[in-house]
């Protein structure tokens, strides 16, 4: 069909049973049919496209509509003619500077969901509404194991759509960002709860944990000791001791570990999008970082490098290839683990010691509540582990441990004793207040005892009955 106004119908012919479209003979009269436009237009990128539309009443009503069209810009026609499907593709073509990880999000939020619900719409059609209720589909699907998908995936897609709708709002394809008026459930965010003994029995009990754990001092040392003769030692006892990510201990390199300077460099990380892994620079820019280690941590990774260099010097002798990687932690022939092999790795060790479990990224939590209890300030974990933002260190990773909770406890109950006038002048026959080095700081306290152990009240009537017996 070559561009113009044209009129067409939805009758069948009874010999071909096709549509009469345009050759119905019925399109002369009144009120049969209606009217359709067709014309070329050019989109955001300069490409040529034949947009046809129809349903008008009347030739002039096609007619205006097409020259409304054609008067538009490139970035409205754009609006009018793309679809969310092809902008969600468009959009995702842009985005050059992203880590693999979130491309791979991106493209599984895209795929899995929002195509599915809105990819038919255009651009312009879009509303909130829409949008309302494609969010409340999505929340009541379910995935191939029958699980209703969580507050946490809906916010994840909405996030995704949003970015890429505002990406189409800055490009002036649309007037507004229909996506920033839709509510969703909040989501609750997890804080790190500590294996108390309660826990843990309730643990064993039902098997249910919380989503975030963290192991006491005493639970984390008997970890470390369960695993001492493991391979990865060095790997665990760094995790919990100075909260690197996963990949930023897979990507380690000995070149960026300074060991007579007792500090290392988070320069790279490997990470993984699906099971294709990635390397490149650290999370932020806040994430490379240098970490300062203890002595004790000096010394594990010392005597990691000289097993390390054991192994290369067994298989030289065997004949047996080795990759000089350089890599800290290393395969027994050189090359890097997958980064998912010391989420599975961990899992085995932490059932062998018969311990509650925690995930990979809990330790990370573990050694800022550890630093927190050592007596290390915000700042100084922040720095450790590689924020950029401090309140997130203070609300999700910094969590303190019972014995901590306890001492200022105590600390408190005793501040408030010792300026409650009551406590000092109560009749009770006991320490109530410590008493001063200098006796005129002392508070006369009738119940307080003497050196002989007596109070003052026995000492007074004993005097009294002294002087009775002296004057009978």
């Amino acid at each position: 069909m070559n561009d113009g106004i044209f009129k067409r119908c939805g009758c069948t012919d009874a010999t071909t049973g096709r549509r009469c479209a345009e050759r119905c003979p019925r399109l002369s009269e009144p009120g049969h049919g209606s009217w359709y436009f067709a014309c070329s237009t050019r989109d955001l990128l300069g490409r040529s496209h034949r947009v046809r539309r129809g349903g008008y009443l009347s030739e002039d009503a096609a007619r205006k509509a097409r020259d409304d069209l054609l008067a538009m810009s490139r970035e409205e026609r754009t609006g009018q003619n793309w679809t969310v499907t092809r902008w969600l593709r468009y959009w995702l073509t842009t985005r050059t500077r992203i880590r693999p990880t979130t491309r791979a999000h991106y493209t599984h939020d895209i795929d899995q969901f929002l195509i599915p619900a809105i990819g038919h719409l255009t651009l312009a059609e879009l509303n909130s509404r829409q949008l309302t209720a494609a969010f409340a589909a999505i929340g009541k699907a379910t995935n191939r194991y029958g699980l209703s998908t969580t507050v946490c995936t809906l916010q994840h897609v909405h996030t995704t759509l949003r970015a890429a709708l505002n990406a189409a709002f800055r490009e002036g394809v649309i007037t507004s960002n229909p996506a920033s008026r839709v509510e969703l459930p909040a989501r609750e965010r997890s804080h790190a709860e500590v294996w108390t003994e309660p826990r843990i029995a309730a643990w064993r009990a039902t098997g249910e944990h919380p989503v975030v754990a963290v192991w006491t001092r005493e639970q984390l040392a008997a970890f470390l000791h369960s695993v001492r003769h493991d391979g990865l030692y060095a790997l665990w006892w760094l995790l919990a001791l100075r909260g690197l990510r996963r990949g930023e201990a897979a990507g380690l390199r000995w070149t960026d570990v300074d060991l007579d300077n007792a500090q290392l460099t988070v320069a790279r990380q490997r990470t993984t999008a699906g099971y294709t892994i990635h390397e490149g620079p650290p999370k932020s820019a806040t994430s490379r970082r240098i970490v300062a280690l203890d002595q004790h941590t000096v010394q594990v990774l010392r005597l990691h490098r000289h097993r390390q260099q054991r192994h290369e010097e067994r298989r030289d002798a065997a004949g047996k290839p080795y990759l000089p990687s350089g890599y800290v932690f290393t395969r027994p022939d050189g090359a890097p683990f997958h980064p998912g092999y010391f989420t599975q790795r961990l899992q085995l060790l932490i059932d062998r010691a018969d311990l509650p479990p925690v995930r990979l990224q809990d330790l990370r939590h573990g050694a800022a509540s550890l630093a927190h209890s050592a007596g290390a300030d915000l700042k100084t974990i922040q720095d450790m582990l590689g924020h950029s933002n401090i309140a997130l260190t203070a609300d999700v990773y910094t969590n303190v441990l019972p014995a901590i909770q306890r001492r200022t406890a105590e600390e408190t109950a005793r501040l408030l004793l010792a300026a409650d006038p009551a406590q000092r002048t109560s009749p009770v026959c006991k320490h109530t207040v410590r008493r001063s080095r200098n006796p005129r700081d002392r508070v006369y306290n009738p119940a307080q005892p003497d050196r002989m152990g007596r109070c003052h009240a026995a000492r007074r009537r004993a005097a009294n009955r002294r002087t009775t017996a002296a004057r009978g």
